[in-house]
């Protein structure tokens, strides 16, 4: 892990960190504003997706101290239109796991050859954050439509 710029490896990977905790208050605050007779299962699908934001903040938080780096106390910018319907959440949603999947492909390009667990981590992350993209942008369109709300990044 000689071969790595730490200093710059450690600040994305507290972008991550601060991008993560933004997605677990973020999906808790929209699980909270569900309303009609889809709520059940839209709440149940938010919170996970809170949870898997925490996982993901705590991986990250990890790494920076496997460098040897103190984590980020900060938080990542929370997005609120205030129109709370479902179609805003998703498009809020996708708008902010695009922002993080940027984050984790500069990881991938600091580290990639460079160290196996971090290239591995990073990895990962981006294939997490492509496949949950997918999945908001399939909950956006209407039923029978295969057309992408949104190209692939």
């Amino acid at each position: 892990m000689s071969d790595i710029d730490k200093d710059k490896v450690v600040e994305t990977l507290n972008r991550i960190l601060e991008a993560e905790l933004a997605g677990v208050v973020r999906y808790t605050h929209y699980s909270f504003l569900v309303f009609g007779y889809n709520r059940i299962p839209i709440v149940s699908w938010l919170r996970g997706q809170a949870a898997e934001a925490l996982t993901h903040a705590q991986q990250a938080g990890e790494m920076i101290t496997h460098l040897g780096a103190y984590p980020s106390l900060a938080i990542g910018r929370l997005l609120d239109s205030h129109q709370h319907d479902i179609g805003t959440i998703l498009r809020e949603s996708l708008e902010a796991e695009g922002a993080a999947l940027l984050l984790y492909k500069d990881l991938l390009a600091l580290v990639e050859g460079r160290s196996v667990m971090l290239e591995e981590y990073a990895r990962q992350m981006v294939h997490a954050e492509e496949m949950h993209a997918g999945e908001v942008d399939k909950m956006l369109r209407k039923p029978g439509d295969l057309s992408a709300v949104r190209a692939a990044s």
